[in-house]
């Protein structure tokens, strides 16, 4: 496959696309763009896998009760790392049910309880409400860690696009002020990461690849965090000693940016592992079922994922 071009089942997807022009998401108001990207995952992710336990939950916020849910392939389970999942959407969109699915596919695969957090979203809760729950989650689960009926070792908090931005954040702030447990790890799928637009993935990729500039910008106006700020800006807060799993989309605006991240906690000797969904958009684990291949990519990912839990230089549960 030639570096930046689609691979065939994401080429026939874009194609799709273009021809059934629909409003983009920058055109929409807010509730419309939200029943786009729930109809969206609805028909082009795998339907949910069965498991054991799925469990809604309310946890303590800063602004009141934070619905999560938790997902578990065993009803029993005695003590272990629990994967807690931030989802994406632009920091507006998106919520416990588009990525219901892929939170079930991921507890079954690493035989891991998660916990999908369902942050605020913009523009009804500018930042930095979602840092402030998504912190505000954690630091209950690590004070609590019997909670769930089973013994909580250690933190892995993990996410794709914004939440992946959100995952890093809460390793960030987990790392300036330690929680009760260990975080052991902090896995992130093509997150955004801040650092502005002046990146070669952003020029090449930010039109036609499914995830465009104009939508972004309309994400970033919405969710309104002051440029500069450490807590949404991940270039510019701390580097956690934190191992960091990070996969990439090649066609994706963001990909410039988030390797920039990579290379900061790289540069402190953490051990970061790197994937590439080549010939990839942004978004893929929602599209397992009208984009094939990212089935691939997603086992990909729960393979180095399991892998880095048991290294050597894995923080210990």
């Amino acid at each position: 496959m030639t570096p930046g071009t689609p691979r065939p089942d994401v080429a026939a997807f874009l194609a799709y696309l273009e021809e059934n022009a629909a409003p983009p998401i920058s055109a929409l108001p807010v509730e419309a763009a939200r029943l786009v990207m729930r109809a969206n995952c609805a028909v082009a992710d795998l339907p949910p896998t069965p498991l054991a336990r799925v469990q809604d939950w309310t946890i303590p916020g800063p602004a009141g009760a934070i619905p999560a849910r938790l997902y578990d392939r065993r009803l029993d389970r005695l003590s272990g790392p629990l994967v807690l999942f931030f989802h994406g959407g632009g920091f507006v969109i998106g919520d416990l049910g588009t990525h219901h699915s892929f939170c079930t596919w991921l507890a079954d695969t690493l035989d891991l309880p998660v916990l999908a957090i369902d942050y605020r979203l913009a523009p009804e809760h500018p930042y930095p409400a979602a840092v402030d729950d998504a912190e505000a989650a954690a630091r209950w689960i690590a004070g609590a860690p019997d909670v769930f009926g089973f013994q909580v070792t250690g933190l892995i908090p993990c996410g794709d696009s914004a939440g992946g931005n959100l995952a890093i954040v809460t390793t960030q702030q987990l790392a300036l002020r330690p929680a009760s447990v260990p975080v052991r790890a902090c896995w992130a799928l093509y997150p955004y990461v801040g650092g502005g637009t002046d990146w070669p993935s952003h020029r090449r990729f930010g039109e036609g690849h499914f995830l465009a500039a104009d939508d972004m910008a309309w994400f970033d106006a919405r969710y309104a965090a002051p440029e500069g700020d450490p807590r949404h800006d991940c270039l510019l807060g701390p580097v956690p000693p934190t191992p960091l799993l990070l996969h990439t989309a090649e066609l994706d605006p963001l990909h410039d940016a988030a390797h920039a991240y990579a290379d900061r906690v790289a540069a402190t000797g953490m051990p970061v592992q790197r994937l590439e969904a080549m010939g990839m958009i942004h978004g893929f684990i929602h599209f397992r079922q009208a984009l094939p291949s990212a089935q691939e990519d997603c086992a990909a990912f729960a393979a180095a994922a399991r892998a880095m839990l048991a290294g050597p230089l894995a923080v210990p549960a």
